[in-house]
């Protein structure tokens, strides 16, 4: 709950509020927004003018944009209208003509995004996909169905994810890219496929991760995308000759449960070496 002193909520004329939903304190609803059933929207809230929300639990403190809907029906032929909804967290950011869809019936029927993420212009989120805290969608990002964001990350514009794939957690992925696999977590992914280039330092470094522990994941991350391993080799050869810390031990047990694949193509003359990062 925040600390600050919260004013009444103000609530526009025009806007359409269902009589089912629940308006927290100091909440700001602009001209033609269409609150429909079953939402919740915490203190603090901003909805600006023309947003749609229905089915939907929206945290405190959040930003909603013209033209943004959440809530609506997904886009699933086998969905024949059972109570299923979207969870929002704090402090998240919903850009220009974002679409969120409620959940299928599968799963726990849940569309849910964490705490102060940001969705760009015109990005996308389909049903029953899970973005952990702080993610960003550039602009134009399409994500599939049940598709899980791991924290941190950061995917790049007009880029389109396969349903039921995993981006890991703080992976960067550069704009108009595409995968059908996961994407290794701390990775710099480029292309179409976004083929890993090498670890994402600046968001460890943002983040507090070592040196030590960062020449020890890139040591990890050589083996991965070796031509000379196969997966599973790689693995063995890191247990063995590297020390181990969370984010190895993260990154070998995102490979193991992968249940499409993890992208791991070796492009040696791609890859940028770490070297200069290390000491």
């Amino acid at each position: 709950m925040s600390n600050m002193v919260l004013e009444k909520s103000s609530i526009h004329p025009s806007a359409v509020i269902h009589p089912s939903a629940e308006i927290g304190e100091g909440v700001i609803i602009g001209p033609n927004v269409v609150i429909g059933e079953n939402v919740k929207i915490g203190n603090g809230t901003r909805v600006i003018a023309n947003a749609y929300i229905e089915y939907a639990e929206i945290g405190e403190n959040c930003t909603i944009s013209p033209f943004s809907t959440i809530g609506s029906e997904p886009q699933d032929l086998g969905y024949k209208g059972e109570p299923t909804k979207v969870v929002i967290g704090n402090e998240t950011i919903i850009k220009e003509n974002v679409t969120v869809h409620r959940g299928a019936a599968c799963g726990d029927y849940t569309t849910r995004i964490g705490n102060k993420c940001l969705l760009m212009v015109g990005s996308h989120v389909a049903h029953n996909c899970v973005l952990a805290d702080q993610v960003i969608l550039a602009n134009l990002v399409t994500l599939g169905g049940h598709v899980h964001v791991g924290f941190g990350a950061f995917v790049g514009g007009m880029s389109v994810f396969h349903q039921n794939i995993r981006i890991g957690d703080m992976a960067i992925i550069s704009g108009f890219s595409a995968s059908r696999q996961d994407i290794l977590p701390y990775s710099k992914g480029e292309g179409r496929p976004p083929v890993p280039r090498g670890l994402n330092v600046v968001a460890l470094k943002r983040r507090g991760v070592s040196q030590e522990i960062r020449n020890n994941m890139n040591l990890a991350f050589k083996y991965l995308i070796s031509e000379e391993y196969n997966t599973s080799q790689a693995i063995e050869k890191i247990k063995k000759e590297i020390p181990m810390n969370e984010y190895i031990e993260n990154m070998i047990e995102f490979i193991k449960s992968s249940k499409r694949g993890v992208l791991l193509k070796s492009h040696k003359s791609g890859y940028q070496s770490l070297e200069g990062d290390m000491e």
